[in-house]
């Protein structure tokens, strides 16, 4: 138990009243979160600005620092706005004004500062007393109405002053600058947006109330950050975002490829994502590139001036620009994620997360509402205005009788009040204007001025009477702004843009780093495998180990990869690059990949992207695969064709047309459409052709159309036409039929 009070002797007077600690504790703590919420973190829903933001305003406008002023040491600014609402540290005012000033912090800039302000390398602001300040347009449009009773004041902290409670806001402050601030268990995080497209939004919203964050996101792209960027989140996401009011953005910097002489390039940065510090992103891709933790980046340097222009060189030409661009990305600040959480206070007292709709509907009521008080106002100058020409008219129509009662009357007052029937404060009036004044009145000025007050005051009548002209003259205000912003195209164009998100692929960093050249690869009848520079056509003067010979040969580059299928139904993967040359014998294609003793390699050749192949084993079953589905990434292999001993794979040929021809030992010959063989990325297949003795011998896909041919010993082509092929056509798993006559003996198509 806490006692507040004192009883000891010589200690203050009263009696002690026990308190409940934990409840002391609890009502205080309470209090303080309270205050620094509404007091410090978040912003009024209605002008988008904390406490500081508006007393820093407000001052500057008590000082008549407009847009067009001299401008004035920031000294003065923060002394004034100190001294007068907001007691605090004189750095943490100074902080906030240097922010409001730095055109790479505000979308939309409410200082002009002149002086050094700090910089995007993250750079801090000279001292206060060598800067100067003054308002911008923007900030006018904040204040515009302020001394026309369009809010409401309160005493400063110490009563002395008086400050507003709310700006006018004809200016969707909240979401063009966005805001960011930590209270007692609570955050905002507001990204700010392109004021054309909340005006558009606004529009939208006033001729449909009800219209949600989903329709308004056909107006309003997404964020718009001062420092540009691109945005790479999916669409759904962003429309998500918007409207629980939580979530994040993905921004990305801006970057593009540059030529440069003998066939070099470069990759350079052009704008960086909001809120990193140049000075900093640079040192850190620096350390990447130095600790060949980005091996694809060669060199880093800052070739900004006013704009931004961070260069990074390859390590080699032969790297693809994007794949480097993507290891950066992953590694350092050129890709942040930005918070979005739009806590904000509603009503200037309930902080609430708002979704977008709810905060543009949270300005536009506030404007009407400063719109009716503002009219309320002029309503009733107007009726000032009018009671005083009437008793100026009475005046000038009795101008002699008025001169003499003022000269005669000890009363004259009463008596001017008793004569012309006049209320006080017309007498008043005319007691306080000079002689010469009254001397040079004129009638027609007076009546016409008082009949253009007349239909004025008509007008704001019918305004105040009507929701609908109210909403009305809040359009023509928006278009308006829209206007003034558009006549600056640094401030109205879009700087932020909006792009797909790329996919999430491995990234195979030594692969990247290959330099792109074209090679021949050799694979002699014992497997031996090497890689001839260019591509060579003639081979005949190869030399091979001992009795060995030549199997195949094809066209790849450095970059390819190469597949080997074994026996035993696996498929092996080789790196081109990795081959070796072709000035020895090569190596065997068993020391470079864990290829079982008992399998023999049945086909080598280059990985073709989305390429079909058919596999057959020799008991006669098999389908089709694609050779995506055959690149490994071991030295393992990976299982293809699930064969059960003793049968093996036997044949591997392309899949390019729509019939398959196979012959088996026996001699029998079987046409049937490709159609029938399905398409499996692992298996057993099924059967092609039923044999009563041996197995399949060879087989091959074609295109019906062209008829199928086959090479016999003596390198001749013979060619079997469609209609020839008639009798030999049926579907799969039948026995087939004796070829036609001239088909090699050896069973083979070539």
């Amino acid at each position: 138990m806490a006692k507040s009070g004192t009883t000891a002797e010589g200690g203050g007077g009263g009696d002690a009243v026990p308190v409940e600690l934990r409840a002391a504790l609890e009502e205080r703590y309470l209090t303080y979160a309270l205050s620094t919420i509404t007091g410090r973190a978040l912003p009024d829903a209605r002008d988008g600005l904390k406490p500081v933001h508006r007393r820093i305003l407000y001052g500057m406008q008590i000082l008549r620092l407009d847009p067009n002023t001299p401008f004035k040491k920031c000294a003065k600014i923060v002394g004034d706005v100190m001294g007068s609402f907001h007691p605090h540290g004189d750095q943490a005012i100074y902080d906030a004004l240097v922010r409001l000033a730095q055109d790479f912090s505000s979308r939309y800039p409410l200082v002009d500062g002149q002086g050094n302000f700090g910089n995007v390398d993250g750079d801090a602001a000279a001292a206060y007393r060598y800067t100067e300040a003054r308002m911008t347009a923007v900030a006018r449009l904040l204040l515009e109405g302020i001394n026309e009773d369009a809010i409401d004041f309160r005493p400063n902290y110490s009563g002395e002053e008086q400050e507003p409670v709310v700006l006018p806001a004809a200016f969707p402050n909240l979401l063009a600058n966005g805001a960011q601030g930590i209270a007692v268990g609570m955050a905002t995080s507001i990204p700010p947006h392109n004021l054309n497209e909340l005006c558009d939004a606004a529009l939208y919203l006033i001729s449909h109330r009800s219209a949600t964050a989903e329709q308004l996101l056909t107006f309003v792209q997404g964020p718009d950050f001062p420092t540009g960027g691109i945005v790479v989140d999916p669409r759904a996401q962003i429309v998500e975002t918007y409207r629980t009011g939580r979530g994040s953005f993905r921004l990305r910097a801006r970057w593009k490829r540059e030529e440069s002489a003998r066939g070099q390039w470069v990759a350079v940065v052009t704008e960086i994502p909001y809120g990193v510090q140049k000075s900093r992103l640079i040192e850190k891709l620096a350390e990447l590139v130095v600790e060949k933790k980005a091996p694809l980046a060669g060199d880093v340097r800052d070739e900004s001036a006013e704009d931004v222009r961070i260069v990074i060189e390859p390590r080699t030409r032969a790297v693809d620009p994007a794949l480097m661009m993507e290891t950066l990305f992953k590694l350092s600040e050129l890709e942040v994620r930005f918070p979005v959480n739009m806590n904000v206070l509603v009503d200037g007292a309930v902080p609430r997360v708002v979704s977008l709709d709810e905060a543009l509907r949270q300005w536009l009521d506030h404007r009407r509402e400063v719109l009716e008080r503002r009219s309320r106002h002029r309503l009733a100058e107007i009726v000032r205005r009018l009671e005083v020409l009437e008793g100026m008219i009475v005046v000038f129509l009795n101008l002699d009788e008025v001169i003499r009662i003022i000269r005669e009357e000890d009363e004259p007052k009463q008596a001017l009040k008793a004569a012309f029937e006049l209320t006080d404060v017309q007498v008043d009036y005319i007691l306080d204007t000079r002689l010469r004044a009254l001397r040079k009145l004129e009638e027609m000025e007076l009546r016409k001025e008082h009949a253009k007050l007349g239909e004025e005051r008509k007008e704001v009548e019918a305004l105040l009477a009507d929701e609908g002209k109210q909403w009305k003259a809040i359009t023509a205000q928006i278009r308006e702004l829209k206007k003034t912003i558009n006549a600056n195209p640094v401030l109205a164009e879009r700087r932020t843009t909006f792009e797909d998100a790329p996919e999430a692929t491995d990234i195979d960093l030594a692969e990247a780093l290959i330099e792109r050249e074209p090679i021949t690869v050799v694979v002699t009848q014992k497997g031996w495998i090497r890689a001839l520079k260019g591509h060579v056509a003639d081979l005949t003067q190869l030399q091979f180990k001992g009795d060995d010979g030549l199997d195949t040969a094809f066209f790849a580059q450095t970059t390819s990869k190469v597949l080997a299928l074994a026996s035993n139904g696996k498929a092996y993967t080789l790196d081109a690059a990795k081959l070796p040359g072709g000035r020895g014998y090569g190596e065997p294609i068993r020391l470079m990949a864990d290829i079982d003793e008992d399998a023999a390699i049945v086909k080598v050749l280059p990985q073709t992207p989305d390429a079909l192949l058919l596999l057959v084993a020799d008991d006669g079953r098999g389908f089709v695969v694609s050779q995506n589905d055959l690149v490994a990434t071991t030295r393992k292999g990976r299982a293809v064709f699930n064969v059960e001993p003793p049968s093996k794979l036997k044949v591997v040929t392309p899949a390019e047309g729509d019939h398959v021809a196979i012959i088996g030992e026996n001699r029998k010959l079987l046409v049937f459409p490709l159609a029938e063989a399905p398409q499996m990325a692992r298996g057993k297949g099924v059967r092609l052709q039923r044999y009563k003795d041996g197995g399949v011998a060879d087989a091959k896909v074609f295109a019906l159309a062209d008829g199928l041919t086959w090479t016999d010993s003596s390198g001749r082509v013979f060619t079997v036409g469609k209609q020839e092929l008639k009798e030999w056509i049926a579907h799969r798993a039948e026995a087939g039929r004796l070829p036609p006559r001239g088909f090699p003996k050896s069973n083979r198509f070539g």
